[in-house]
């Protein structure tokens, strides 16, 4: 009885809910029913997602023929990755010596990274570029990743989660004999893997959605 007025309770919330996830989707539904119709059938008035003629197949392999699509989204995964494992290379460790490491000018860095959060990606645009033609690096890999090496955001997001963590996992860590950077990978970032998510989340989809620096860079 009580779990059913739980339930009736929830229920005009989950509607809300609901209602939300279907607005968000639709577009997403939309985009995969018009793949499958024929290009008349789209532009037609009426707004049915099933089509009434099945133009899969000829649809994906025209795209597939003239676009080398699975060369764009295998480039788009590879830029994605190593600029992700690199943000986590650096802030994971700036993170923990903002956190929980005691040493001079540790508040003055931390404001540094503040401040970084403040500086529009365009502005380094035209330097990077220079920089990036001078070495003959434009039309690569490392002209899309190397910019996005350091993320401030992210040394910021795992700064403020490691100091949530108790400062007696660390010293039992010590006590056991690990190193600091053993400490950063094996105790720290276990313990630390919602915000890693996050992250990764917002890391990817940003440089995934990126128009302007690719741009820039690649010519070909």
């Amino acid at each position: 009885m009580i779990r059913d007025r739980s339930l009736l309770a929830d229920l005009p919330r989950l509607a809300v809910l609901g209602l939300g996830a279907l607005v968000i989707l639709a577009p997403y539904l939309w985009m995969l029913s018009a793949s499958l119709k024929p290009g008349g059938e789209i532009f037609q008035d009426s707004l049915a997602l099933w089509p009434q003629r099945f133009y899969a197949m000829e649809n994906y392999s025209k795209a597939l023929r003239e676009v080398p699509l699975l060369r764009f989204l295998w480039n788009g995964a590879v830029v994605c990755g190593l600029i992700l494992l690199l943000q986590l290379a650096f802030a994971v460790p700036c993170a923990y010596a903002l956190a929980k490491l005691r040493w001079h000018g540790r508040e003055a860095f931390f404001a540094l990274v503040l401040a970084g959060l403040l500086i529009p990606a365009h502005v380094p645009a035209l330097p990077l570029y220079a920089a990036f033609a001078a070495t003959g690096l434009l039309d690569s890999y490392t002209a899309l990743v190397a910019p996005f090496a350091i993320s401030v955001f992210g040394i910021f997001m795992f700064r403020q989660a490691f100091r949530a963590l108790p400062d007696e996992l660390i010293q039992a860590a010590r006590i056991d004999g690990m190193g600091e950077l053993g400490i950063v990978w094996r105790v720290v970032l276990p313990n630390a893997w919602p915000t890693a998510t996050a992250f990764a989340t917002f890391t990817i989809v940003a440089h995934w959605n990126d128009l302007f620096w690719p741009l820039v860079v690649v010519q070909s």
